[in-house]
């Protein structure tokens, strides 16, 4: 299944809606009514007509990236950390190690792994071992 592409910010913003228990179907809902002024209050800094405007570029596409999944074009290092919070509950130190280029020792599911390696952009690079689940910036690490 090829998954849409959304931006960074645009999954901060869907995953802090989740985190707020607003549902998919309520996300979609307001979208389609172009009425997302009661999420400012979740996050002040958010400009949440941002997910109006990509629903506006594919109203289907939309859909899919909130009842299906989506991949993100481009993802930083802070980036995969407020991903890891937002959408997993993983908390640096606790739940892995953070490193300048990604993150080390990444305790996961199964299930929450195989949708992180979909989420992540083409700049990363997933593996397992012993230790847990490493995500590193390919071209950065023990392994390239």
């Amino acid at each position: 299944m090829n998954r849409p592409k959304i931006s960074q910010m645009e999954a901060y913003m869907i995953e802090t809606l989740r985190t707020n228990n607003v549902t998919n179907e309520e996300m979609i809902q307001d979208v389609k009514e172009k009425d997302v002024s009661k999420w400012q209050k979740l996050n002040e800094k958010f400009d949440f007509e941002q997910l109006i405007v990509l629903a506006e570029k594919g109203f289907s596409s939309f859909e899919q990236a909130i009842n299906e999944g989506y991949t993100v074009k481009f993802v930083t290092v802070n980036g995969l950390d407020r991903l890891l919070r937002l959408k997993f509950g993983k908390e640096p130190e606790k739940d892995y190690q953070r490193l300048q280029t990604g993150v080390l020792g990444l305790n996961i599911d199964t299930s929450s792994l195989e949708e992180l390696k979909h989420m992540l952009s083409l700049n990363w690079k997933v593996e397992e071992d012993k230790s847990g689940v490493s995500v590193l910036l390919k071209g950065q690490g023990d392994f390239d």
